[in-house]
């Protein structure tokens, strides 16, 4: 990209935007712009005629050329918008992506409102899910676990950003740092990937924690971890919801039956694939 003279600021994000091979190139390049000027989407509109400096050219460009390696936006802005909030997010963590508020959304119909609930959400990473939660449900006592101390790390920082104190992150594998206590909802988004999928090796996955993607030969070893373990943190009449890919409906079902939850079901998300599983306890 030139940056030895002023360019129009619409013009540069319709060059950048035809370098990107893919729909949203549009809202990917003014996201990188933003977040080089410090702006927000509606200062972009209203300037659009401006000529913008050649260093923030530069510093455009630079950014534009490490997305059009494969780098996400997520990454390189550091940080992503998930419910209502925006968290901090880093290599250390997986992005949060829109599909997972279903899970969010799922867990907030189960809690009343004005009710000192406990939740758990498990491999918390960003803390996205849990955050998104606990600023749903005030009252609510959240308590995400995480076996990265890094991704930790951001979680709690996201915490602090967004003024949400009935949070907490407890370090360690799933369950293993709750042990001895119950809850009334548990949740998760645990690595789902066959760990021989090629997408591993496309795209934003490549950049992503592998640990938080991919999970043994068919992409159920979480989760059938998760499951048979859940029944001894979960209250009576409580649930389990966890996000999954949308070919492994009908499996997690079965595994949930199996370990003798009742009411299972799976909902999809807006593009009509299968996306949480969930099911209760026995009361």
């Amino acid at each position: 990209m030139e940056t030895n003279a002023p360019t129009r600021l619409d013009a540069l994000l319709r060059d950048a935007a035809a370098q990107l091979p893919m729909p949203e190139s549009r809202y990917e390049v003014e996201r990188l712009l933003m977040h080089v000027l410090k702006r927000d989407r509606a200062w972009l509109f209203a300037h659009a005629t401006d000529p913008l400096p050649v260093d923030v050219q530069a510093a455009f460009g630079a950014l534009l050329q490490r997305r059009i390696a494969g780098e996400p936006v997520a990454y390189l802005t550091g940080t992503r918008n998930f419910w209502t909030l925006e968290l901090k997010v880093t290599p250390d963590t997986l992005i949060p992506r829109p599909e997972t508020e279903l899970l969010v959304e799922l867990a907030l119909e189960r809690l009343p409102e004005n009710t000192s609930i406990r939740v758990a959400d498990l491999g918390t990473g960003s803390g996205a899910i849990a955050l998104a939660i606990a600023s749903g449900r005030r009252e609510v006592r959240v308590i995400g676990t995480d076996v990265s101390t890094a991704a930790l790390a951001i979680a709690n920082e996201n915490a602090r950003a967004n003024d949400i104190h009935n949070v907490e992150f407890r370090h360690g594998s799933w369950f293993a740092p709750l042990d001895g206590e119950r809850f009334q909802i548990v949740v998760s988004n645990p690595p789902y990937i066959a760990e021989s999928d090629p997408h591993l090796r496309q795209g934003d996955l490549r950049f992503e924690p592998a640990g938080a993607l991919s999970s043994g030969a068919d992409g159920l070893d979480a989760i059938r971890e998760i499951v048979l373990e859940a029944p001894r943190y979960l209250l009576a009449g409580g649930w389990l919801l966890m996000e999954h890919g949308w070919e492994q409906g009908d499996a997690i079902r079965a595994l949930l039956e199996q370990a003798g939850f009742a009411e299972v079901s799976t909902a999809q998300d807006l593009e009509g694939r299968d996306r949480v599983t969930m099911g209760s306890i026995a009361g």
